[in-house]
């Protein structure tokens, strides 16, 4: 038999996640032999003793199978999370009969008498009973609360207040009649997320709400970046909800942050899937594509009544899962005539597709003409169909959320005519007579989409693109990324790593992967040259160009879009021409 495996991973779930609506602990055990029904079974006798010992009131249990194991979790009280993760190791070295993990202040897995002694003194020390009544009484007058290890903030933006933990208030020393929520949307998916959420920001200003968002590129207020960096996570929620002149919250919500801790928050008033594809498989302990699909979906949990959670009509997997949800529904798709939408149209529930080359939105028993998809913007000449998909999606979270239709509208036809409305995402050039367009492209879909534009912009020019992929994918999802770029035969693919994103790969071992898949495709060697650094493949593939010419550059490190962006910004004001001398600022590099 396999020698006994203990664990990889052992977390707080601090909100709605993956296994429960509530918060808990999960242990991500490995091996082959984790999956064995006569260990879940130990696993859930000890769990459950010990959660009853404690006087945890209605523990639940799940067990979820994965490629490389199984995932133990169960639920606790909110002052409990250490303790629950002890609990759950010490219930699963128990089944195992593990004696040889006990380490000094844990629990003893061979002697249950020890184990219960030390977990009760574990648990009586994190307890909060000022924490629990303050939360109790929040949940009774429908008070949002946040919380971390620091602070507990009652209510949100500019109706919230924080407290430290070891300063709580008595519950009668609350001013409870200044506290509540503010409109707040969650916005997950594959692709489109950050477009979504600033489009839905742009909509809420225009509404006279002042807003602040969370996204990969950081936290913003009414427009203006307060921080840099990736804060599509729990942090950067909390950091937007405790902005105290917030009047409106839209927080980019990344499979990782979900997976890891859960949801940052209980309540929304909206949320949205844009879409599901494959991407990040083999990451705690989600392999398919229904593992990924339950992952976003978590955010359901948090859709308060009067709510809706907006799902994308033209995704299979969010048809094949919604039948599920208990929440309300909204549906978009690119035609107002999907099935999917008619069907929801007839239950009352707000869709928004496109109709005679306009998008209709339908809500409360109302149509709504929000405009000619290809006079806006961010449609390109209507070329970027899954910007018509965040764009309708946008659209009926801004819907629920309160905007007049004619607010929307007014945002669809102005929204993505500067630079500065979308940054990182579909920016476009025509600079010595070439096309550029700079995306995030980050995945087999986001890359197919940003190529399927830049074919319908091609004529009779030629293709170049740069190609990297961070180093958390799997071989085989990076030679997937290859195997789309090969599909539209550029001329030109500069390989590169993604700068900051090795994520333990080897220096060029990434772009070799893509190198030898490419050239599997029948790709030449001297149409594929590798660069170090963004810019280096930017500039590389911008001294090839020559007017008529396309060139596609998913850039996803914030410093190199950034100094990208002011160069071509600086070609454009030179008056520079394809083929001629190329003057780029080496500061940019």
């Amino acid at each position: 038999m396999e020698e006994p495996t203990s664990f990889e991973d052992s977390r707080r779930l601090t909100g709605p996640n993956l296994f429960f609506a509530r918060p808990g602990a999960v242990l991500e055990a490995l091996g082959v032999d984790c999956v064995r029904a006569d260990l879940i079974g130990q696993w859930r006798i000890h769990a459950r003793a010990m959660s009853a010992e404690l006087g945890w009131p209605q523990v639940e249990l799940r067990a979820r199978a994965h490629a490389k194991g199984c995932s133990l979790a169960l639920t606790a009280p909110v002052d409990q999370w250490f303790s629950a993760t002890e609990v759950n190791e010490w219930a699963w070295q128990a089944a195992r009969g593990e004696a040889e993990l006990f380490a000094p202040g844990h629990a003893l897995a061979t002697d249950a008498d020890s184990a219960r002694h030390t977990l009760r003194l574990f648990a009586r020390a994190e307890r909060k009973p000022a924490l629990m009544a303050l939360l109790d009484a929040a949940h009774a007058r429908d008070v949002p609360a946040l919380l971390d290890d620091d602070l507990l903030t009652l209510g949100s933006g500019c109706a919230g207040r924080s407290w430290p933990l070891d300063a709580l208030p008595a519950v009668e020393q609350v001013r409870w009649s200044d506290l509540h929520g503010i409109p707040t949307a969650l916005v997950t998916g594959s692709n489109g997320k950050t477009t979504t959420v600033r489009l839905l920001a742009a909509m809420l200003r225009a509404h006279g709400l002042r807003t602040a968002f969370s996204c990969t590129d950081g936290v913003f207020r009414d427009g203006e970046m307060f921080d840099s960096g990736d804060y599509s996570g729990p942090a950067g929620a909390r950091t937007v909800l405790r902005m105290d002149d917030a009047e409106a919250a839209v927080l980019e919500t990344a499979r990782g942050g979900i997976l890891r801790r859960g949801l940052a928050v209980d309540h929304c008033d909206a949320a949205i899937v844009t879409n599901i594809s494959v991407d990040h498989f083999g990451e705690y302990g989600i392999d398919d594509l229904d593992g990924l699909t339950q992952a976003k979906l978590v955010v359901a949990h948090a859709v308060c009544e009067g709510g809706a959670l907006v799902l994308n009509a033209d995704d299979a997997q969010l048809l094949a899962h919604a039948g599920a949800l208990q929440c309300p529904l909204a549906w978009f798709a690119l035609d107002h005539e999907h099935p999917r939408l008619v069907a929801a149209r007839a239950q009352a529930q707000s869709t928004c597709a496109v109709h005679h080359g306009s998008l209709l939105l339908s809500h409360a028993d109302a149509s709504h003409d929000l405009g000619v998809v290809a006079d806006m913007p961010l449609t390109l000449d209507g070329l970027a169909r899954y910007n018509i998909a965040n764009i309708a999606g946008a659209s009926l979270l801004a819907t629920v959320l309160g905007v007049p239709a004619q607010t929307i509208a007014s945002v669809l036809a102005e929204f993505g005519r500067s630079h500065a409305d979308n940054p990182g995402r579909l920016e476009t050039w025509r600079v010595g007579g070439i096309s550029v367009l700079m995306d995030y492209a980050h995945n087999p879909d986001g890359l197919q989409g940003l190529l399927d534009i830049a074919q319908a912009l091609r004529g009779a020019g030629r293709l170049g693109l740069i190609l990297g992929q961070a180093g958390n994918r799997g071989d085989a999802q990076i030679r997937e990324l290859a195997a789309v770029a090969a599909s539209v035969s550029p001329e030109l693919i500069v390989l590169k790593d993604m700068e900051g994103y090795l994520r333990g790969r080897e220096q060029n071992e990434v772009a070799n992967l893509l190198r030898d898949e490419l050239m599997a495709r029948g790709m030449d060697a001297d149409r594929l040259p590798m660069c170090s650094t963004d810019m280096e493949a930017a500039r590389h593939a911008l001294g090839w160009a020559r007017a008529g010419d396309v060139l596609v550059l998913p850039i996803h490190a914030p410093r190199a879009r950034a100094a990208l962006r002011g160069c071509l910004d600086q070609l454009e004001r030179d008056g520079w021409q394809a083929g001629g001398p190329l003057a780029m600022n080496p500061a940019h590099d």
